[in-house]
Protein backbone atom coordinates (compact mmCIF):
# COMPACT_ATOMS: atom_id res chain seq x y z
CA UNK A 1 0.00 0.00 0.00
CA UNK A 2 2.89 2.45 1.03
CA UNK A 3 4.21 1.61 -2.62
CA UNK A 4 1.08 2.39 -4.26
CA UNK A 5 0.71 5.93 -2.08
CA UNK A 6 3.73 6.91 -2.93
CA UNK A 7 3.46 9.28 -5.55
CA UNK A 8 -0.11 10.75 -4.47
CA UNK A 9 -0.68 13.88 -4.31
CA UNK A 10 -3.33 16.01 -2.32
CA UNK A 11 -5.22 18.49 -4.79
CA UNK A 12 -5.97 21.57 -3.96
CA UNK A 13 -8.86 23.49 -5.44
CA UNK A 14 -7.17 25.60 -8.41
CA UNK A 15 -9.22 28.82 -8.04
CA UNK A 16 -7.73 29.22 -5.07
CA UNK A 17 -4.18 30.02 -6.03
CA UNK A 18 -2.66 31.45 -8.58
CA UNK A 19 0.12 29.27 -9.59
CA UNK A 20 0.38 25.68 -8.11
CA UNK A 21 2.93 26.05 -4.87
CA UNK A 22 3.39 21.70 -5.56
CA UNK A 23 4.95 22.93 -8.74
CA UNK A 24 8.05 24.55 -7.83
CA UNK A 25 10.37 24.63 -4.59
CA UNK A 26 9.77 28.28 -3.99
CA UNK A 27 5.81 27.21 -3.69
CA UNK A 28 6.67 24.52 -1.71
CA UNK A 29 9.13 27.22 0.60
CA UNK A 30 6.00 29.31 0.54
CA UNK A 31 3.42 26.88 2.05
CA UNK A 32 5.99 25.07 4.56
CA UNK A 33 7.48 28.89 5.92
CA UNK A 34 3.99 30.10 6.54
CA UNK A 35 3.18 27.49 8.20
CA UNK A 36 5.43 27.91 10.73
CA UNK A 37 5.17 31.42 10.50
CA UNK A 38 0.96 31.60 11.25
CA UNK A 39 2.04 29.33 14.27
CA UNK A 40 4.22 31.66 15.39
CA UNK A 41 2.75 34.99 15.48
CA UNK A 42 -0.98 33.90 14.22
CA UNK A 43 -2.64 34.91 11.37
CA UNK A 44 -3.55 38.49 11.82
CA UNK A 45 -0.39 39.36 12.51
CA UNK A 46 0.83 36.96 9.28
CA UNK A 47 1.90 39.30 6.33
CA UNK A 48 3.24 38.17 3.08
CA UNK A 49 5.99 40.73 4.08
CA UNK A 50 7.15 38.97 7.04
CA UNK A 51 6.87 35.69 4.94
CA UNK A 52 9.02 36.90 2.01
CA UNK A 53 11.98 37.71 4.60
CA UNK A 54 11.71 34.00 6.25
CA UNK A 55 11.96 32.42 2.84
CA UNK A 56 14.60 34.63 1.52
CA UNK A 57 12.72 36.46 -1.20
CA UNK A 58 10.79 39.17 -2.53
CA UNK A 59 7.32 39.88 -1.61
CA UNK A 60 6.24 39.99 -5.25
CA UNK A 61 7.68 36.27 -5.68
CA UNK A 62 4.77 35.19 -2.71
CA UNK A 63 1.98 37.17 -4.94
CA UNK A 64 2.66 35.01 -8.14
CA UNK A 65 1.17 32.15 -5.92
CA UNK A 66 -1.41 33.52 -3.96
CA UNK A 67 -3.45 36.70 -4.77
CA UNK A 68 -3.45 37.39 -0.94
CA UNK A 69 -3.13 36.05 2.71
CA UNK A 70 -6.62 35.15 3.07
CA UNK A 71 -6.49 32.38 -0.26
CA UNK A 72 -3.25 31.50 1.23
CA UNK A 73 -5.01 30.61 4.60
CA UNK A 74 -7.84 28.89 2.64
CA UNK A 75 -5.27 26.84 0.70
CA UNK A 76 -3.66 25.45 4.17
CA UNK A 77 -7.03 24.59 5.57
CA UNK A 78 -8.00 23.14 1.79
CA UNK A 79 -4.73 21.16 1.84
CA UNK A 80 -5.74 20.07 5.54
CA UNK A 81 -8.99 18.51 4.84
CA UNK A 82 -7.75 16.83 1.63
CA UNK A 83 -5.10 15.17 3.90
CA UNK A 84 -7.85 13.81 6.59
CA UNK A 85 -9.99 12.43 3.80
CA UNK A 86 -7.00 10.76 2.26
CA UNK A 87 -6.13 9.31 5.96
CA UNK A 88 -10.33 8.15 6.03
CA UNK A 89 -10.47 6.65 2.62
CA UNK A 90 -7.02 4.48 3.13
CA UNK A 91 -7.63 3.67 7.07
CA UNK A 92 -11.31 2.49 6.22
CA UNK A 93 -11.71 1.29 3.06
CA UNK A 94 -10.99 -2.05 4.70
CA UNK A 95 -13.65 -2.12 7.51
CA UNK A 96 -17.22 -3.68 6.86
CA UNK A 97 -18.54 -3.13 9.77
CA UNK A 98 -20.51 0.27 9.89
CA UNK A 99 -20.33 0.70 13.68
CA UNK A 100 -16.38 0.15 13.24
CA UNK A 101 -15.83 2.12 10.51
CA UNK A 102 -17.41 5.26 12.20
CA UNK A 103 -15.84 4.55 15.23
CA UNK A 104 -12.57 5.23 13.08
CA UNK A 105 -13.65 7.93 10.94
CA UNK A 106 -14.37 9.34 14.21
CA UNK A 107 -10.73 8.81 15.39
CA UNK A 108 -8.97 10.11 12.27
CA UNK A 109 -10.78 13.67 12.24
CA UNK A 110 -10.53 14.07 15.83
CA UNK A 111 -7.35 12.82 17.30
CA UNK A 112 -4.52 14.66 17.92
CA UNK A 113 -2.06 14.64 15.16
CA UNK A 114 1.03 13.22 14.26
CA UNK A 115 3.34 14.11 11.56
CA UNK A 116 2.98 12.42 7.83
CA UNK A 117 6.76 11.92 6.48
CA UNK A 118 5.13 11.27 3.00
CA UNK A 119 4.95 15.01 2.68
CA UNK A 120 7.99 16.46 3.56
CA UNK A 121 8.06 20.18 3.60
CA UNK A 122 4.04 20.29 5.31
CA UNK A 123 4.40 19.91 8.99
CA UNK A 124 0.84 18.47 9.97
CA UNK A 125 1.37 18.50 13.62
CA UNK A 126 1.80 22.40 13.10
CA UNK A 127 -1.28 23.19 10.36
CA UNK A 128 -3.33 21.34 13.27
CA UNK A 129 -2.44 23.68 15.32
CA UNK A 130 -3.60 26.58 12.75
CA UNK A 131 -6.74 24.56 11.61
CA UNK A 132 -8.14 24.67 15.68
CA UNK A 133 -6.67 28.21 16.09
CA UNK A 134 -7.42 29.87 12.71
CA UNK A 135 -9.82 27.78 10.69
CA UNK A 136 -12.78 29.57 11.01
CA UNK A 137 -11.17 32.74 9.75
CA UNK A 138 -11.29 30.75 6.14
CA UNK A 139 -14.84 31.17 5.83
CA UNK A 140 -16.37 33.83 8.52
CA UNK A 141 -15.95 36.66 6.14
CA UNK A 142 -18.55 39.08 3.90
CA UNK A 143 -17.10 36.88 0.57
CA UNK A 144 -18.58 33.27 1.90
CA UNK A 145 -21.03 32.48 -0.35
CA UNK A 146 -19.28 33.48 -3.41
CA UNK A 147 -15.90 31.54 -2.54
CA UNK A 148 -18.47 28.97 -1.88
CA UNK A 149 -20.27 28.77 -5.25
CA UNK A 150 -16.08 28.95 -6.94
CA UNK A 151 -15.55 25.74 -5.00
CA UNK A 152 -13.16 27.09 -2.07
CA UNK A 153 -14.66 24.92 0.37
CA UNK A 154 -15.54 21.66 -1.88
CA UNK A 155 -12.86 19.46 0.16
CA UNK A 156 -14.25 20.31 3.23
CA UNK A 157 -17.64 19.26 1.89
CA UNK A 158 -16.70 16.39 0.72
CA UNK A 159 -15.05 15.37 3.92
CA UNK A 160 -18.80 15.72 5.66
CA UNK A 161 -20.61 14.16 2.91
CA UNK A 162 -18.39 10.74 3.69
CA UNK A 163 -18.89 11.19 7.28
CA UNK A 164 -22.20 11.67 6.47
CA UNK A 165 -22.44 8.76 4.71
CA UNK A 166 -20.72 6.87 6.96
CA UNK A 167 -23.65 7.87 9.84
CA UNK A 168 -26.33 6.55 7.46
CA UNK A 169 -24.94 3.31 7.13
CA UNK A 170 -25.04 2.92 11.19
CA UNK A 171 -28.65 4.42 11.24
CA UNK A 172 -30.55 5.00 8.22
CA UNK A 173 -33.04 6.60 9.69
CA UNK A 174 -31.63 9.34 11.64
CA UNK A 175 -32.24 12.65 9.37
CA UNK A 176 -29.70 14.94 10.59
CA UNK A 177 -27.20 13.03 9.39
CA UNK A 178 -25.21 15.86 7.85
CA UNK A 179 -25.65 17.93 10.47
CA UNK A 180 -23.83 15.51 12.62
CA UNK A 181 -21.04 15.22 10.50
CA UNK A 182 -20.46 18.27 10.21
CA UNK A 183 -20.92 18.75 13.92
CA UNK A 184 -18.21 16.20 14.34
CA UNK A 185 -15.52 18.43 12.37
CA UNK A 186 -15.90 21.55 14.32
CA UNK A 187 -16.65 20.18 17.80
CA UNK A 188 -13.77 18.15 17.66
CA UNK A 189 -11.80 21.87 16.77
CA UNK A 190 -13.26 23.61 19.53
CA UNK A 191 -12.84 20.84 22.42
CA UNK A 192 -9.10 20.94 20.77
CA UNK A 193 -9.57 24.60 21.26
CA UNK A 194 -10.59 24.69 25.00
CA UNK A 195 -8.39 21.89 25.96
CA UNK A 196 -5.85 24.19 24.91
CA UNK A 197 -6.97 27.44 26.02
CA UNK A 198 -10.21 27.21 28.61
CA UNK A 199 -9.63 23.86 30.24
CA UNK A 200 -12.65 25.35 33.03
CA UNK A 201 -15.21 24.65 30.34
CA UNK A 202 -14.43 21.56 28.94
CA UNK A 203 -14.04 17.80 30.35
CA UNK A 204 -11.38 16.76 27.46
CA UNK A 205 -8.46 16.89 29.66
CA UNK A 206 -5.83 14.65 31.58
CA UNK A 207 -7.11 11.22 29.94
CA UNK A 208 -10.49 12.26 28.70
CA UNK A 209 -9.86 13.44 24.84
CA UNK A 210 -12.10 14.70 22.09
CA UNK A 211 -12.40 11.60 20.17
CA UNK A 212 -13.79 9.81 23.35
CA UNK A 213 -16.38 12.28 23.83
CA UNK A 214 -17.36 12.57 20.47
CA UNK A 215 -17.75 9.38 20.22
CA UNK A 216 -19.76 9.09 23.04
CA UNK A 217 -22.47 11.91 21.48
CA UNK A 218 -22.67 10.42 18.25
CA UNK A 219 -23.17 6.57 19.43
CA UNK A 220 -25.91 7.92 22.24
CA UNK A 221 -27.62 10.18 19.59
CA UNK A 222 -27.69 6.88 16.95
CA UNK A 223 -30.17 4.12 17.25
CA UNK A 224 -27.02 1.44 16.82
CA UNK A 225 -29.40 -1.66 17.99
CA UNK A 226 -30.32 -2.16 14.22
CA UNK A 227 -27.15 -3.37 13.69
Amino acid sequence: MDALLSNFKISVEESIYSKDPESSELGKRIVKYSIELIDKIGFDAFTFKKLGIEIGSNESSIYRYFDNKHKLLIYLTSWYWAWLEYQLVIETHSITNPKTKLKRAIEIVTKSIKEDSKFTHINEVILNRIIIEENSKSFLTKEVDKENQEGYFKVYKRLVKRIKDMILQVDSDYIYATSLASTIIETALYQHFLKRHFTSITDCKGNKTPTQFINDLVFRTLNVNKL
